[in-house]
């Protein structure tokens, strides 16, 4: 068959370890042979951010809002060990918090659900959408280590110089301290993003913070999302039978594991972090969780919600096999191959996008799998192969459903 041309390209970010050797697989194997595809390539292994003092992550987040869609392989959030392992010049931020702080927009993950694997949590029936603020918090702060005896403030000086001034802590020895901001434009986008979210799915929609403790800072995400909700989406809830409540993040987590699933949960930008990474191991894997990146301009960057493999990638360089499952990381291929064919009116790439997800769940469902899925699937004949392997039977599904 000829091959789907494409129009505009999509922005392609390359990761690290493991996660890259599998992208370059899944393109070969999967994307290549049907797709003549058109990218715009950035190398954000680490090595490469090193090198270009972190430009490259800038860059691709640039070209992002350029041509519309990206996807993005896992990368190195580097920490002490990793700038001695790779000898780099500092500890470079996440180039996800990069990413997403030039984008902004909201991160909406939702776990792939497979026949034959049931989640850890009994009561779990329907996919739980996480919805994840993108900017701002932990993944903007400002730190600082301090030594001996002082007084750490928290100063805001306005335009006319005027200053406001907080106490944070008198300090008697060491310590640290940490600032962290958001703006009423993020987090406004951010609530309308998720309102619009759970209107398309029709679904209820869950928000919680801890303003109770944070009277200010949680706070004002609390009254934002009330207020938008009030003026703006409350009919439109009411019409379609649902609902929007705002809980303690504590009391969400709670409701959440009692619950049968089948709604959006919106979170601040680290309780979202933590939260899809609960609710994709408890629905599986976290190799089984797709997770795209929606901006209020319409920009749109997928990605998988796990990490590099380490531990995979490893074995791969002693060249003893694998079983890493490439599921997330196809998914965040076919997201944007899907979105790039709706923008451009390509109806064909973005069923190819279709078919390529349903051979992903017919082998699996069909019994061959990855070594994470071997002791979650319920299925009584299973075969477990390595990762290239995996790859090879989803392109013999792939061309059974072409």
């Amino acid at each position: 068959m000829a091959k789907i041309r494409m129009v505009t390209p999509l922005v392609e970010m390359d990761g690290d370890e493991m996660t890259r050797v599998i992208w370059q697989w899944i393109k070969e194997l999967l994307i290549e042979p049907y797709v003549d595809l058109k990218t715009e390539y950035y190398d954000l292994g680490l090595e490469n951010r090193d090198k270009t003092e972190d430009q490259v992550t800038i860059d691709s987040a640039l070209a992002t809002k350029k041509y519309g869609v990206a996807v993005k392989c896992a990368t190195i959030t580097p920490n002490a060990a990793r700038v001695e392992e790779y000898n780099l010049k500092k500890m470079w931020k996440s180039p996800n918090g990069t990413i997403r702080a030039i984008l902004d927009g909201t991160v909406f993950r939702e776990p792939i659900l497979v026949k034959g694997i049931t989640p850890f949590v009994r009561s779990w029936k329907k996919p739980i959408s996480i919805a994840r603020h993108a900017y701002g918090d932990v993944y903007k702060n400002v730190e600082m280590s301090i030594k001996g005896k002082g007084k750490a403030e928290l100063v805001f000086t306005d335009e006319a110089g005027n200053e406001t001034r907080s106490t944070i802590h008198e300090f008697d020895g060491d310590g640290v301290i940490m600032g962290m901001h958001n703006t009423r434009k993020s987090i406004e986008s951010f609530a309308r993003a998720c309102f619009n979210y759970a209107i398309d799915k029709k679904q209820d929609l869950w928000f919680a913070t801890k303003d109770t403790i944070s009277k200010i800072y949680d706070h004002t995400f609390k009254d934002i999302f009330n207020e938008i909700y009030e003026a703006e989406y409350k009919e439109k809830f009411n019409e379609l039978g649902i609902e929007y409540f705002y809980t303690l993040i504590d009391d969400a987590v709670a409701r959440v594991v009692r619950s049968e699933g089948g709604f959006v949960w919106a979170c601040k930008n680290y309780d979202g972090d933590v939260m899809s990474d609960m609710v994709a191991s408890a629905f599986g894997s976290l190799a089984m969780m797709t997770s795209v990146l929606v901006s209020p301009e319409g920009y749109y960057e997928y990605e998988a919600a796990h990490g590099t493999v380490q531990r995979h990638y490893y074995k791969h360089l002693k060249g003893q096999e694998t079983s890493t499952n490439s599921v997330a990381t196809i998914f965040a291929w076919t997201g944007a191959l899907r979105k790039r064919g709706e923008l451009d009116n390509i109806p064909e790439l973005s069923r190819f996008a279709d078919k390529l997800e349903e051979a992903c769940r017919s082998t699996i469902e069909g019994g061959v799998i990855t070594g994470d899925l071997a002791a979650l699937s319920e299925l009584e004949n299973k075969k477990i192969v390595n990762s290239r392997d995996f790859l090879l039977e989803i392109k013999k599904k792939l061309d059974e459903i072409l």
